[in-house]
């Protein structure tokens, strides 16, 4: 018992230290690598898009192998979360690469390594840890069918990718929300008295996107790219696997679905089946209340951000009344 004590302490040192370690060298490598990061653009049809041409880009590729060499460092690795990890920074290549392409690549391109790494997610999700789905709320407690589950894990980590890149568009919204949906989930799980070992990985994965938001609050001086929106994407869609309950992606992403998953229903509506929607919105909605409603980018993170916070807060309290 003893042993065991002292075990915990010893580890509670380490990961308190590779925590601090993790923020000082997210913080340290952006602010020596933003002369050696491709440039950004502009992007021609976002509101404001100009302004962010000649800023540095792709910061994404740092901060996400800060925390893929933090967690195996410091955080109790094991097979399956060293997979994950792999697949998250497959992700932020998939991004980087995109980030500096003279040409970006095409939607479909894209959109196919996407279902690729949803894939091996699924496989390896549903290796690890079965096919067990649980409902608290229906009290529902199930084991689906491998080739259905695996399905909703790929229709999840697809749009998680998707939904996640869709709303980085605003200087520090999608790192905010992110941190804000991680969080929610890390409650969660910690309610659960689920994986403690991969909650630490989420508590790196946080301090790492604040040391960016470090240099991204407006007015940014990078930006992560695709690099980074991606592999938040995925890991957020690990994460909520790790719950049991992968429909909870729907709460506590809300915000981040809302914001960038009508723009992409728009576009799918219109390419495939010729039905236009949201005529009078503009998509990305943190495009909209810009442009349309007038908000600054502070007040569009801030306000997308509340919005996201009082979800969470229910979410988290139904579950705390439903456990008493």
């Amino acid at each position: 018992m003893i042993s065991i004590f002292v075990q915990n302490i010893n580890y509670g040192i380490i990961t308190f230290i590779g925590t601090m370690l993790t923020f000082a060298a997210t913080c340290f490598l952006l602010h020596k690598a933003k002369d050696f990061l491709p440039q950004d653009q502009g992007r021609e049809f976002a509101h404001d898009g100009k302004l962010s041409a000649g800023k540095p880009r792709g910061a994404g590729f740092i901060f996400i192998l800060v925390f893929a060499v933090a967690y195996i460092l410091f955080g109790r690795i094991n097979t399956e979360r060293l997979i994950y990890v792999v697949l998250i920074v497959a992700s932020m290549l998939t991004g980087y690469l995109d980030d500096c392409a003279k040409n970006p690549w095409g939607e479909y391109k894209k959109g196919l390594l996407d279902l690729l790494l949803a894939v091996m997610t699924a496989v390896t999700y549903i290796n690890f840890n079965g096919t067990r789905l649980i409902i608290a709320s229906l009290g529902v407690d199930i084991n689906l069918h491998p080739l259905l589950f695996g399905l909703l894990i790929v229709v999840l980590v697809w749009t998680s990718i998707n939904v996640t890149n869709c709303a980085d568009g605003v200087d520090g919204l999608s790192g905010t929300l992110t941190i804000i949906t991680l969080t929610t989930i890390y409650i969660m799980i910690d309610m659960q008295g689920g994986d403690a070992d991969f909650s630490y990985s989420i508590l790196l994965f946080i301090v790492c996107i604040l040391g960016y938001l470090w240099y991204n609050a407006t007015p940014s001086r990078m930006l992560m790219g695709d690099a980074g929106s991606r592999a938040m994407g995925i890991f957020i869609a690990i994460a909520i696997l790790k719950t049991d309950n992968p429909i909870m992606y729907i709460p506590t992403a809300f915000v981040l679905i809302m914001d960038g998953g009508l723009g992409l229903l728009k576009v799918a509506l219109l390419r495939f089946l010729k039905i236009h929607i949201f005529k009078n919105t503009r998509l990305p909605l943190h495009d909209h209340v810009r442009k349309k409603w007038g908000w600054s980018n502070t007040q569009t993170v801030f306000r997308f951000s509340i919005i996201q916070i009082i979800i969470s807060i229910a979410l988290l309290y139904s579950a705390i009344a439903l456990a008493l």
